[in-house]
């Protein structure tokens, strides 16, 4: 297909890309071949940009007013308390939110300003707290995209009742689902989230693995069911459908979890803390309140975090194998680039469907009845509330909890 001027939905896709922090003429060309089957030369992608008022870092740095520059910094930081976020992650969650492509000294000038808790050192574009080691894993071997899915649950959150399940490419390190749960050690609520995402991806990997639990059993029983279906060519005896490992050895996702609670987990807990004075856990309808806003809201967040990680270009580094210098999106668009070839085993989606029917459905993800959801969202409507952000839901939960 060929690229129209003035096309709306090259707006879109030249915006979106934008947003991903992705500005490489050269990348974005590739791009939209790969992704939407769209031809469109490198000179073309400049004009388009240019059109659409899409910016580079330099010409926007200088032409936004110091004062309007300050106070996108400053709202980052704002969802920062802890102080976590260096330069680099501050200019991704700007231009993510609001399109503004600023240099990198921007936001570092500012964050040094504001000072914090912490203090960054800055080293080949890798942003580390004083004082914290730098944990190098070993050498992985050579896999593809779907080669190997890492699911592991995040407990960080489990003490104020929120507990984490995902699933995490190995080859191209893309988190390709995060999701809070009311019981991450349900293995019923965990096969149930494995089989979700093979029915949107419409195909499981050749491999899977987890930590060997009770609660992954399950995960064992359905995907070495539907490969055996699906994939009779491959021999299980060469490759296991699934594996099970210890959990210092489920490596990927381990250390992918460190990010999550760093740049995100920790504050959560604080913006919680900002409610102790107002919420009693022991009130039913307080914690039901509680249980239908919280959930609702992390999710809404975890989405956003998934897809920063996912955009994060990723520092390159000689000792792996895998592709570093992008981010894993990229990878996994242009992962014929890297000689490497997708592996998804497709599925009948179908099938899928009816097992996740099965062993229950969504309920088995809700932290509350569809009546009371119900119930609740109208209230929510009705009061004119749009959307949940960290800041407002306690006010929120306010102001809705005597009309529940």
């Amino acid at each position: 297909m060929i690229a129209q001027k003035n096309d709306p939905f090259i707006w879109q896709i030249l915006t979106q890309y934008h947003h991903d922090n992705i500005t490489n003429r050269t990348k974005i060309s590739c791009l939209l071949q790969a992704e939407h089957g769209i031809i469109m030369s490198e000179a073309t992608v400049v004009q388009h940009r240019q059109q659409f008022g899409l910016l580079e870092s330099g010409q926007l740095t200088c032409s936004l007013p110091g004062s309007t520059k300050r106070q996108l910094v400053l709202d980052q930081l704002a969802q920062d308390p802890l102080h976590h976020c260096g330069p680099h992650l501050v200019q991704e969650a700007i231009v993510a939110d609001t399109g503004h492509l600023l240099t990198r000294e921007r936001p570092q000038g500012r964050i040094e300003h504001q000072g914090g808790p912490e203090r960054y050192h800055h080293h080949k574009g890798r942003t580390t707290r004083e004082g914290q080691k730098k944990v190098r894993g070993q050498v992985e071997k050579i896999i593809v995209p779907h080669h190997q899915w890492s699911g592991d649950g995040h407990d960080k959150l489990s003490k104020i009742g929120f507990p984490i399940w995902a699933i995490h490419d190995q080859w191209s390190g893309k988190w390709l689902g995060m999701w809070v749960v009311p019981n991450n050690q349900l293995k019923t609520s965990i096969a149930y989230l494995y089989l979700s995402l093979v029915h949107k991806l419409g195909g499981m990997p050749l491999q899977t693995t987890t930590d060997c639990r009770s609660k992954t059993t399950e995960v064992y029983g359905f995907v070495t069911a539907l490969r055996e279906i699906f994939s009779p060519n491959l021999s299980t005896d060469e490759l296991p459908a699934h594996q099970f490992l210890k959990s210092i050895h489920n490596i990927t996702i381990k250390h992918g979890w460190l990010r999550v609670r760093v740049q995100w987990g920790d504050n959560v807990k604080v913006f919680w803390e900002a409610g102790e004075a107002i919420y009693n856990d022991m009130d039913p309808h307080q914690y039901a309140l509680v249980q239908w806003l919280w959930p609702r809201l992390i999710q809404q967040e975890l989405d956003k975090l998934k897809h920063r990680l996912n955009t994060h270009t990723v520092q390159y580094d000689h000792d792996k194998l895998l592709p570093l210098g992008v981010s894993p999106n990229i990878a996994m668009s242009l992962h014929e680039d890297y000689d490497a070839e997708n592996c998804l085993q497709l599925v009948d989606r179908d099938v899928v469907k009816n097992l996740m029917e099965e062993i229950g459905g969504e309920n088995l993800i809700h932290f509350v009845d569809s009546e009371y959801s119900a119930a609740a969202q109208l209230i929510f409507d009705d009061l004119g509330f749009t959307f949940l952000t960290f800041k407002n839901v306690w006010p929120m939960f306010s102001v809705m909890l005597p009309l529940m």
